[in-house]
């Protein structure tokens, strides 16, 4: 379990799955099969099968180790709801994140819809927020099928951005993430593209963080928008806080 990251919008990350599967157009340069070549190479045991997606039973119980409240962000190198991932194996993640329950879980998925045929069997602790990524207008449905489950706090990863997503229906969504995308071979975001959501969010009255411009070299690029550092945070992290 890593104590720090250099995701700006969570303090630790936690991989209890690794390995993922290509599904959508923002897979395509994925940061964590970048990562995942380079942790094979350092030996690292749950990597050795490079990204192939796999369980790591002995990594469920790291959270309780934590003593510290901590921002965790769950699967930063997998997807919780890949379809090889066992049901089983997933509902125990939950319990996890309802034992240690001093922390704040965030869960990201592009698989909404394995998400919904989940829903009933999960148990939603109030200290796990449930998210989907929307990179293009393409995935919209994510946000629909999101809406449907059982978390406490729901929220929008549009990162990387790559195209104008449109009118988004924000009714019932706590939070929205935007970002470009970084790294070799980064695609080009367009700020009218981000001007947009971040409009939307302030009609709408949802906390808006924008992360980064992206490109090669996304600290050059910064975080600035009009200007300004957008990092809002859902209201019911503010009141655990």
């Amino acid at each position: 379990m890593s104590q720090a990251t250099k995701i700006e919008w969570t303090e630790s990350t936690w991989n209890p799955v690794t390995g993922c599967t290509k599904i959508s157009p923002g897979c395509l340069n994925c940061y964590a099969e970048r990562m995942t070549r380079r942790l094979q190479a350092m030996g690292q045991p749950n990597y050795k099968h490079g990204f192939n997606t796999a369980v790591h039973s002995r990594s469920l119980q790291q959270p309780m180790t934590l003593k510290k409240p901590q921002m965790i962000f769950v699967n930063s190198m997998s997807d919780l709801f890949h379809d090889k991932v066992p049901s089983e194996f997933i509902l125990r993640v939950f319990g996890v994140m309802d034992k240690a329950f001093w922390h704040t879980y965030q869960i990201l998925t592009k698989r909404a819809e394995r998400l919904i045929e989940m829903d009933a069997l999960i148990d939603w602790p109030d200290n796990a927020w449930m998210g989907v990524s929307v990179e293009t207008r393409d995935y919209k449905n994510r946000i629909e099928l999101l809406k449907r489950c059982g978390a406490k706090v729901k929220f929008l990863s549009c990162e990387p951005l790559l195209g104008n997503l449109g009118k988004l229906e924000l009714k019932g969504i706590d939070w929205v993430i935007a970002g470009g995308e970084s790294g070799p071979g980064a695609r080009a975001i367009d700020p009218a593209w981000v001007e947009e959501i971040r409009d939307q969010c302030l009609k709408s009255r949802v906390p808006f963080f924008f992360k980064q411009w992206g490109g090669f070299n996304k600290k050059k690029a910064g975080r600035l928008l009009d200007g300004k550092v957008w990092d809002q945070m859902p209201k019911q992290y503010k009141a655990a806080n």
